[in-house]
């Protein structure tokens, strides 16, 4: 997890100054797709530059959820920017929309001067993680998937999924979507939204399959605990965003699916620990060198 760019000139930094607080209408505002996109790409190139300072995770799980805890950085080296470090704390809830009218992600993003300590800004994490993720998707699109991929599968349609499906619009020429979800309601209201919202057919599906195979991306949104995207469902060319699995305990994608195809990670020894890949791991499927820079 990085902070997005925001950018802290050293001269104006050393002057004394109040904790920004900024609430989730504040984010929502302020928060631009195209923008968090342009520096998503950017903190993703400067951590490959060694400009970062190295992310951390921290996870725990009471019943019904879990919270975690992540952190990272940004150096100032040769940039004229004062360095940064950013601590995000989620809950992360799935039922919490069905069964209690709130969002499944909730939380804060504490942002320091990483020089003297100073909480420079507390901000409402639920726009930034929805729209951050979603970006880091469509920098990852920009540069893995097919420039001619215009077909797209969402897996999951909460909040997440449309961020999803906004943010690759902006990066591929997306002609046509599907909208797949366990709760059939909530793909349908989805289709109709996003449809109507981007001027694209977005179709919703019951199960994947034949109106499926032929999608050039797919993303996965869910809390699911075992796989349901597998080599039957993609053909080859295709990109696939894994995003849903952010435990060890998560997984969305076959491991044999992974074990056969090119997997493309933005923090390889966090990747290995948690989420889809590890479970390909622990099957003696993929084997994988670490190394301190990727």
């Amino acid at each position: 997890m990085y902070p997005m760019s925001l950018r802290v000139p050293l001269s104006d930094a050393a002057k004394p100054r109040g904790t920004l607080v900024l609430r989730r209408d504040d984010v929502r505002r302020l928060l631009d797709l195209q923008e968090c996109i342009s520096a998503v790409e950017r903190a993703f190139q400067r951590h490959a530059a060694g400009e970062s300072i190295p992310p951390g995770v921290l996870g725990a799980h009471v019943d019904g959820g879990s919270f975690h805890v992540k952190t990272a950085g940004m150096l100032g080296a040769g940039s004229g920017e004062r360095p940064v470090f950013a601590a995000k704390i989620n809950a992360n809830f799935p039922g919490n929309p069905d069964r209690n009218g709130l969002p499944t992600i909730q939380g804060v993003v504490a942002l320091f001067d990483a020089i003297d300590g100073r909480l420079l800004a507390l901000l409402d994490s639920i726009e930034i993680t929805s729209v951050r993720t979603a970006a880091a998707t469509a920098v990852a699109a920009k540069y893995l998937a097919r420039t001619d991929a215009a077909i797209v599968t969402i897996c999951g349609c909460g909040e997440q999924g449309r961020n999803q499906l906004r943010a690759l619009t902006s990066v591929r020429s997306v002609r046509r979507a599907m909208a797949f979800d366990l709760n059939a309601e909530r793909a349908e209201a989805f289709a109709r939204q996003m449809s109507e919202e981007l001027g694209i057919e977005v179709t919703p599906v019951r199960e994947l399959g034949r109106a499926t195979l032929h999608s050039d991306i797919w993303v996965t949104c869910t809390p699911s605990r075992r796989w349901f995207l597998g080599r039957e469902h993609v053909v080859p060319g295709t990109f696939i965003a894994a995003v849903g699995a952010d435990n060890p305990e998560k997984q969305e994608i076959e491991p044999q699916l992974l074990a056969t195809s090119t997997v493309v990670a933005d923090v390889l020894e966090q990747c290995a620990l948690i989420g889809d890949l590890h479970h390909a791991i622990d099957a003696n499927l993929s084997t994988i060198g670490l190394s301190p820079n990727h």
